[in-house]
């Protein structure tokens, strides 16, 4: 079974967006491990801040089911496929790791190059997998966080509701 993180970030609607993909997250794979929210400015557009978080899911499909069960929910979510790719989200769910494989996998890249440039990914995932080396540099998520320039991207935590306990810590 595979250990998969996974980025969740939403503009739109954010609070229902995020509460929905987490319901069929759990509903797909079960127990999740979640980070806390974040909320960010928009990257690469002007628009309207995103809540993000890093989710763990263990799963036992292949990289492509996995794949086809995320864009799903995404669709189920108002995901608006015609898009620009820099612009706002109803919801954005990207496979990040996948235990420690690097390279191509089912046609997705991993790890994924955004776990290193964006904090909005970065933290979450240093959050609740401080420990776990990315597997191209062989550093901690810890460390890469330790050393990220905290001034290129801003992000806070935001109390966040969901199944009655806030997840943010």
């Amino acid at each position: 079974m595979a250990l998969i993180y996974l980025s969740l970030g939403s503009n739109i609607e954010r609070h229902m967006r995020i509460g929905a993909a987490l319901d069929a997250l759990a509903e797909h794979f079960g127990e999740l491990i979640l980070s806390s929210v974040y909320e960010s400015d928009s990257v690469g557009f002007q628009g309207d801040n995103f809540l993000n978080l890093v989710v763990g899911i263990y799963s036992e499909s292949s990289l492509s089911e996995v794949s086809i069960t995320l864009k799903q929910i995404e669709n189920d979510n108002g995901r608006d496929r015609s898009a620009p790719r820099f612009g706002p989200r109803s919801l954005d769910i990207d496979i990040l790791t996948m235990d420690a494989v690097s390279g191509e996998v089912d046609g997705i890249q991993l790890p994924r190059d955004e776990v290193l440039k964006n904090a909005f990914v970065l933290l979450p995932l240093a959050e609740i997998a401080p420990d776990a080396k990315h597997p191209i540099t062989g550093l901690s998520y810890a460390d890469h966080w330790q050393s990220y320039n905290k001034d290129k991207q801003k992000l806070w935590p935001v109390p966040f509701t969901w199944q009655g306990k806030n997840i943010t810590g």
